[in-house]
């Protein structure tokens, strides 16, 4: 999820740039409002990262005797 984040990142700077360069003053806007809450997202997705190791415990299993 955090690669695909980075990528879009880096598009909407792009994108932020280019309506720079147009004079899109809404469009900037709205990108930026974008970028702020992407921000969150790479953030929270970071935290989410830390607190998970990707690895399930599960414990050795435990053989029962049949009666």
């Amino acid at each position: 999820m955090l690669p695909r984040l980075v990528e879009l990142e880096r598009d909407l700077h792009d994108r932020r740039r280019r309506a720079e360069h147009e004079g899109w003053t809404g469009e900037i806007e709205g990108i930026d409002l974008t970028l702020r809450l992407l921000a969150e997202k790479k953030a929270a997705a970071e935290r989410a990262g830390r607190t998970q190791s990707g690895t399930a415990v599960l414990g050795m299993p435990v053989t029962r005797r049949r009666r």
